[in-house]
């Protein structure tokens, strides 16, 4: 049988985060672009199926059930949030029909599958009751730490844990302790159970906490150990919005690093702004100050220039982008060529060697393979025929206070410049506007279409109203 079959785990995410000064749940904040939350449930569903997790909400429990439900996971709800350990007792009946369990926390992001996995297996080879996940930061202030019982040899570190000291009930020795507790655990469910009710708020914190799990099992001679991380910044939480800061920076350069690693040129990585969920294919060059955000997929030998900003898109092969573009939820195909300052709204499909380029906005539409809008044009609800090319100015009517209606040009059309095209309307294929036109009809393929007032010449005119000016003075 797998190991892991009576395996879950509790994920606790009801608390405020106060000291965030923020009205937001703590665990919806982001890093990396997804909510703390998101960061420890994709880590915990490489350890067990997502059914098998069980998130513990409580503070604005529906904001928290929305933002991860579509994961799978399960939920918790501890609707007076009195500690870690009460959420453990609200989660009595969830878990009692599991063998063992492993604890995280909602607001540690940067924890590893690697890591959980680490702390399961030491957990199965000890046969313990309760395991223990630990750290040595830096500085370790703030933080419980681990008290280990002594060994009988100077030169070896024990495994066994005689208590975890919160921070406030220190005493003058304990302070120069280094280990700390992360808060992450591993248990046997039968006798976590049942010393379950004699968690008390009679702690330095006056909460209900599961820290206190250890000092009771072990004074019910139950098998207590502790194993440490190998990076104590995969423990750490975030408590103020400068430490959430500092997280987010650490997971954007691990996953700019991940990238590099891959064969992508990252100029500058500590200016990019790359989520965790972000792919690019080795050979593509991202210059500085570039954002790639959400599910953004680049392929290989791509050039991503400066102050360009990619959300939610699919680059092929071989696309270039310019400087300062701003692009969302849309597709570009290869060797497309977008910008500089180009605006891709949602719903685009850039086709294969075509140009969107300066100041041009697009807005759920399709251009063709090497269909060209190179300059100051907005095309809205298009679609955009092969090979044609649309001038500078070109706007698209799309919406008529009501409704938004769709404009079709053919393939091989010409759009001369600062037309303007009422839609619904379709150009045929190969079909020629002239410049200026306001085009209200379709236009038949092969056609010219000219829509403007005749121009009037008025020869002298000018020089006749000078005099006429000069005779009044």
């Amino acid at each position: 049988m797998d190991s892991k079959a009576k395996l879950a785990v509790v994920i606790m995410a009801a608390g405020k985060g106060t000291r965030l000064k923020s009205q937001r749940p703590k665990v919806l904040h982001e890093i990396g672009g997804k909510p703390l939350v998101a960061h420890v449930i994709a880590a915990a569903s490489k350890i067990v199926a997502p059914a098998e997790i069980y998130v513990v909400v409580g503070h604005q429990a529906e904001k928290v059930r929305s933002a991860v439900a579509a994961t799978g996971v399960r939920f918790v709800e501890q609707t007076d949030q009195l500690g870690t350990g009460h959420a453990i007792q609200c989660a009595r009946e969830a878990i009692k029909s599991y063998e063992n369990i492993l604890v995280l926390s909602g607001d540690v992001p940067l924890i590893r599958p690697e890591t959980i996995e680490q702390l399961w297996n030491f957990h199965q080879s000890e046969q313990a009751a309760m395991t223990i996940l630990t750290a040595a930061p830096t500085d370790p202030t703030g933080y419980g730490r681990i008290v280990r019982k002594s060994s009988l040899w100077p030169d070896m570190i024990p495994t066994e844990v005689e208590a975890i000291v919160e921070q406030k009930a220190l005493t003058p020795k304990q302070q120069s302790l280094a280990e700390i507790n992360s808060g992450i655990y591993a248990f046997k469910t039968a006798p976590l159970l049942a010393h379950l009710d004699q968690l008390t708020a009679n702690n330095a914190n006056k909460e209900v906490i599961l820290t206190d799990m250890a000092g009771l099992l072990c004074a019910a001679g139950e098998h207590v150990v502790a194993v440490k991380a190998a990076d104590a910044i995969e423990v750490l939480g975030a408590n103020t919005i400068a430490e959430l800061v500092a997280l987010d920076a650490t997971l954007r350069l691990k996953t700019a690093n991940r990238l590099m690693a891959q064969g992508v040129t990252i100029f500058r990585p500590e200016t990019s702004v790359i989520d965790a969920e972000v792919e690019v294919v080795a050979d593509t060059v991202i210059e500085p100050f570039v954002q790639l955000l959400g599910r953004t997929k680049v392929g290989s030998g791509c050039l991503i220039r400066s102050y360009t900003v990619i959300e939610n898109c699919t680059l092929g092969e071989g696309v270039l982008v310019r400087q300062s573009c701003v692009m969302a939820e849309s597709t570009i195909a290869n060797g497309a060529k977008i910008g500089p300052f180009a605006h891709l709204r949602p719903g685009c499909e850039i086709g294969e060697d075509a140009h969107v380029g300066n100041f041009v906005e697009t807005k759920k539409a399709k251009l063709g393979k090497g269909a060209k809008a190179n300059h100051l044009t907005y095309l809205g609800d298009a679609e955009v025929g092969e090979r044609t090319n649309i001038g500078a100015g070109t706007i698209t009517c799309n919406y008529d206070g009501v409704h938004k209606h769709l404009t079709r040009i053919g393939k091989d059309v010409f759009v001369g410049s600062d037309s303007t095209l009422v839609a619904p309307v379709t150009l045929g294929d190969g079909a020629y506007v002239g410049a200026g036109s306001c085009i209200t009809r379709d236009v038949p393929a092969e056609s010219l279409a000219v829509a403007r007032s005749h121009q009037v010449v008025k020869e002298g005119w000018a020089a006749a109203r000078r005099a006429a000016r000069q005779e009044k003075k």
